[in-house]
């Protein structure tokens, strides 16, 4: 049985206090285990961190052109190394080989953003704010910061945290997903190939036990987690309370609304990828879908079905299936529980999914797309995080009310329109009461230089994820008011504040 070891001081390292617990990682298309992690404790967090301190100075005190040469070589590895990697990811978390190199492109793109820190950490500075007095402030580093990052795409996520916050001078240890960390432990190795100093970016393996480590550790100045919104609730509120800057991302159910001007061939052939691509489990999937009018659901309803039922779902390594396996055998169950939940409660089952096998591959963790008609705001099946390959239609009477739905909704992620009418785009951007909205585009992930954020209960904390949002989320202001006098002086004056 092959084992995933934690990346300590540069190099693969075991359980470290010779913990035993270990975690299954399973292969979703096959449905057999094909690794163990082992999940470590305080005692190995205690060792990465005084590993990442002692780095960290040093690195801190590198001048920021060369952060970013090693962050240009990283770069250039990872494209390199695409091919391998999008294989590995696929092999562990099920999603298709394309879909994985899109989770590694959108890391690589922050990457590239990082290779810029020497702009995008300047300070400001003002001559002459007062009588011979200058004032300029200065962007320093926190120390060791540390992510936690969900199973759902890992790659891009750590490339997200570690990206912005090495390259601003910090160390980092990452706590990857114990479902498919195989690629996380890759990307540190890269990353020391890359020229960084070995116990600049470290993996630790975990569960609930490492997490609350890293809460608690006084050697970790900040924490970036993405996650569902309860345990991203519980790192902020525990990680604040410690002292620490925390950023906390969590669930979403974003909404799809389409006015009866929209061009619904393009809605359909958007909504199949953003609600069934990698297999929905996305939080950035596009679950509901929301037609104004009974004329505009009616016609929409009428071209899903064939579209929906054309899709092939297939192993991950089938360069032509539309999606994979979810990513083990507990997160399928809850799928099918939660459309059972749905039909009980009084939605329309118009495509079942449930029963769905693939022929030779019996115990994979496959499911079909489900699709869901009639769906209403009192049922609990609208407002939880399905997290799988199921689209719900919510239907709207009007504009106002499809305004509402997502406005209202516990989350506020991401959420898009689909219209020709400039004008109800507009309006509709600027009421709606979501973090992340999308014209006519599907998945409104923003681009590297922008950054990532929802708002209600999608997102805990003050400050975005990438882009220089996330620069300012890994550094810290220091500002300098200084007066150079002519001549040496009595020093009578020295304990005056000057008068600005």
């Amino acid at each position: 049985m092959r084992t995933i070891d934690h990346f300590i001081c540069g190099e693969s390292s075991g359980a470290g206090s010779g913990s035993a617990r270990l975690h299954q990682v399973w292969n979703p298309s096959t449905g057999e285990v094909q690794a163990e992690v082992p999940l470590g404790d305080a005692a190995l967090l205690d060792r990465a961190v005084e590993t990442a301190s002692r780095v960290q100075i040093e690195w801190a005190a590198t001048n920021p052109q060369r952060r970013a040469r090693v962050m240009f070589r990283f770069k250039q590895l990872l494209e390199e190394n695409m091919q391998s990697l999008a294989e590995l990811l696929a092999s562990e978390h099920g999603k298709v080989v394309d879909d994985a190199k899109g989770d590694i492109q959108r890391g690589l793109e922050v990457i590239e953003f990082a290779c810029g820190i020497p702009h995008a950490q300047k300070g400001e500075y003002t001559v002459g704010a007062g009588s011979g007095i200058d004032v300029y402030s200065m962007r320093q580093p926190l120390g060791v910061g540390a992510g936690i990052t969900p199973f759902n795409f890992p790659a891009m996520i750590p490339m997200w945290m570690f990206g912005m916050a090495i390259a601003c001078g910090n160390a980092f240890i990452l706590k990857p997903s114990e479902r498919d960390p195989s690629v996380p432990v890759r990307l540190a190795e890269l990353f020391v190939e890359a020229g960084a100093p070995e116990g600049l970016l470290q993996v630790v393996h975990g569960d609930k036990e490492m997490v609350d480590a890293i809460l608690d550790h006084p050697g970790i100045a900040a924490v970036s987690f993405v996650g569902s919104s309860d345990i991203a609730q519980y790192v902020y509120s525990r990680g604040v309370a410690a002292g620490k800057r925390v950023q906390a991302m969590g669930g979403a159910k974003n909404h799809g609304i389409v006015m009866p001007d929209a061009d619904l061939d393009q809605v359909v052939n958007d909504l199949c990828g953003a609600a069934f691509g990698s297999a929905g489990e996305r939080c950035m999937a596009l679950p509901v879908v929301v037609p104004v009018g009974e004329d505009t659901a009616e016609r929409l309803r009428e071209k899903l079905i064939p579209a929906i039922n054309a899709l092939r779902v297939g192993v991950s390594h089938d360069p032509d299936a539309h999606y994979g396996p979810v990513v083990t055998p507990e997160h399928k169950a809850r799928i099918v529980q939660w459309i059972g939940t749905a039909v009980d409660e009084g939605s329309e089952l118009v495509i079942d999914g449930r029963d769905f096998t693939l022929q030779g591959h019996e115990k994979g963790f496959f499911l079909g797309p489900t699709l869901l008609d009639r769906v209403t705001t009192g049922m609990k099946s609208y407002h939880e995080e399905i997290f799988g390959p199921v689209l719900q239609i919510v239907r709207a009477a009007d504009f106002e009310e499809a305004v509402a739905l997502p406005s209202k909704h516990q989350y506020g992620n991401g959420v898009a329109i689909f219209t020709r009418n400039g004008h109800a785009a507009r309006e509709f951007a600027a009421r709606v009461n979501v973090g992340m909205v999308g014209v006519n585009v599907p998945i409104p992930v923003p681009v590297s230089y922008h950054s990532f954020g929802g708002w209600k209960r999608s997102a805990f904390g003050d400050t975005n994820q990438y882009g220089m949002e996330g620069m300012r989320f890994w550094t810290k202001v220091k500002t300098v008011t200084q007066r150079w006098p002519d001549g040496g002086g009595d020093g009578s004056n020295a304990f005056l504040i000057p008068t600005l």
